[in-house]
């Protein structure tokens, strides 16, 4: 697994942030049972570059928490059987692992949260990893039944590396 991280925010977290984003992405991929090493860019910013990229590539001129941009399809969401292995667009040739996609977080929008909901910063960040990691696999939450299902997934992750509220 390779985990290409940039912390371009000006705020700092005091955790460690490497360990924990590189353990709950591994956590998803085991979870939804991931055949192949991967590779995920991740991001973590400040709210006025995630507005900007969010301006950018959604159309909406706010700040959000997450950002995913997914870079393989799944005709099932979380189903890596269809995927082509000899695709130069879904697999890194000079690695050959499966490109997953690109996370943006905005560390000043999950400091707010982490406080508004009364947790640590650790869950924030972790929750945010682990819903961003779904999305690259193909999970999204337009219907009520695809949030709960989204929900269900993001929890369990967290539990099993005991990172609760």
């Amino acid at each position: 697994m390779t985990i290409h991280l940039e912390y371009e925010a000006t705020r700092q977290l005091n955790i460690d942030y490497h360990e924990l984003i590189n353990s709950v992405v591994q956590e998803c991929l085991d979870y939804q049972e991931c055949p192949y090493e991967t590779e995920i860019s991740i991001l973590l910013t400040d709210d006025n570059e995630i507005k900007d990229i969010n301006k950018e590539f959604r159309g909406i001129d706010k700040a959000t928490d997450v950002l995913s941009f997914p870079a393989t399809s799944y005709e099932i969401a979380g189903d890596f059987t269809n995927i082509d292995e000899n695709s130069m667009d879904t697999f890194n040739p000079e690695t050959g692992e499966l490109i997953l996609g690109d996370i943006v977080i905005s560390v000043d929008r999950a400091l707010a949260q982490a406080e508004e909901y009364g947790h640590s910063i650790t869950r924030e960040i972790a929750f945010l990893t682990a819903h961003s990691m779904f999305h690259l696999m193909g999970f999204d939450h337009m219907s009520d039944e695809d949030r709960r299902d989204m929900e269900y997934k993001q929890e369990e992750v967290l539990k099993r590396l005991n990172i609760n509220r």
